[in-house]
C-alpha cells in the first residue's frame, strides 16, 4: 500500500510538472475555389447523372414564347419586364387571395432589383423563371390604410425608379412633384384600407419600405414569386409586355 502511495505521488506529480498553459494565438483560414480544376468522383457523377438531366430537361422545356427582348433598364419610372412581373403576380395572386378571404388585391409594388436577368426574344423556359428570379421570395397581401399608401407613393417619388407597379397610377410633374396618384382610377381614400400584393423582403423592410409595418393586417400567400411567373408563363402562349403610363412623369 505504501510503494502505491508512492507511485501515485510520482505520477500526479509528472503530470503536474507537465501540464501547459495553452492558449489560441491566431486563426489562418485560406480560400478554396470550387471550379472545374477539381475532378470529380466517378461514382457520385453516375448517381447523380441521371438526376441532373431530368432537372435540366424540365428547366428547358419551353413553356411561351417572347416577342422581344425585355430589360429592367428600357424605361425610367416603368418598364415592359416590370410591368410583366406586377401584372403577371396579380393575376396569379389575386384568385388566391379572394378565396380565403373573399376580397380582391387593389395594388401591387416589387422591387426593381427584384428583376435579376432580362428575358430574350424568343422561347421561354421554366429555366428563365429561375434566372430572372432566383430567390426565395414569397408573396404576401398587406393591409394598409390610405394615409400609408400615401407614404408607399412618395416613396416611388422620391426612388425615382422603375419598381414594378399594378393598380396605382402615378404621375409627377416635370420638377418630379406630384401630380397625382390613383388606385384603380380613383383617387386615394385616406380612410379606406387597401390591399397591396408585394413579397416577403419587402414586407420585412427591404429596400426600406417601412410602410409596409403599419399594415392593418398580413395575408401569407404560401405562393413563391417565382412559382407564380412560371404559372403565369405556363397559360399565356406569347409574352408581349409594354410601358405604359402606370407611373410617368410630365415634361
Amino acid at each position: 500500500m505504501k510503494y502505491r502511495i508512492i507511485i501515485l505521488l510520482v505520477v500526479l506529480t509528472f503530470i503536474t510538472a507537465c501540464k501547459k498553459d495553452y492558449h489560441l494565438e491566431k486563426i489562418k483560414g485560406e480560400r478554396l475555389s470550387i471550379n472545374d480544376s477539381i475532378s470529380g468522383v466517378q461514382t457520385i457523377e453516375d448517381f447523380i447523372k441521371p438526376y441532373r438531366e431530368n432537372v435540366n430537361k424540365n428547366l428547358d422545356s419551353v413553356i411561351s414564347y417572347a416577342v422581344d427582348t425585355y430589360s429592367k433598364t428600357d424605361g425610367e419610372y416603368n418598364t415592359a419586364i416590370g410591368n410583366l412581373f406586377a401584372d403577371a403576380t396579380l393575376e396569379q395572386a389575386n384568385p388566391v387571395f379572394n378565396k380565403r378571404t373573399g376580397k380582391n388585391i387593389d395594388l401591387v409594388l416589387l422591387n426593381h432589383g427584384g428583376i435579376r436577368a432580362i428575358i430574350s426574344k424568343g422561347p421561354i423556359s421554366a429555366r428563365t423563371a429561375y434566372q430572372i428570379m432566383p430567390f426565395e421570395n414569397s408573396l404576401v397581401v398587406a393591409t394598409l390604410k390610405g394615409e400609408h399608401i400615401k407614404e408607399l407613393v412618395t416613396y416611388l417619388q422620391l426612388a425615382k425608379r422603375a419598381h414594378p407597379i399594378a393598380g396605382l397610377n402615378i404621375v409627377l410633374n416635370e420638377d418630379y412633384s406630384l401630380n397625382k396618384a390613383t388606385i384603380n382610377g380613383q383617387p386615394i381614400d385616406h380612410t379606406k384600407a387597401y390591399n397591396v400584393l408585394t413579397n416577403d423582403y419587402l414586407f420585412n423592410g427591404g429596400d426600406r419600405m417601412d410602410f409596409f409595418q403599419k399594415r392593418d393586417s398580413l395575408y401569407v400567400l404560401d405562393y413563391k414569386v417565382r412559382n407564380a411567373l412560371l404559372d403565369y408563363f405556363k397559360k399565356k402562349d406569347t409574352l408581349n409586355p409594354v410601358t405604359d403610363n402606370r407611373f410617368i412623369r410630365l415634361k
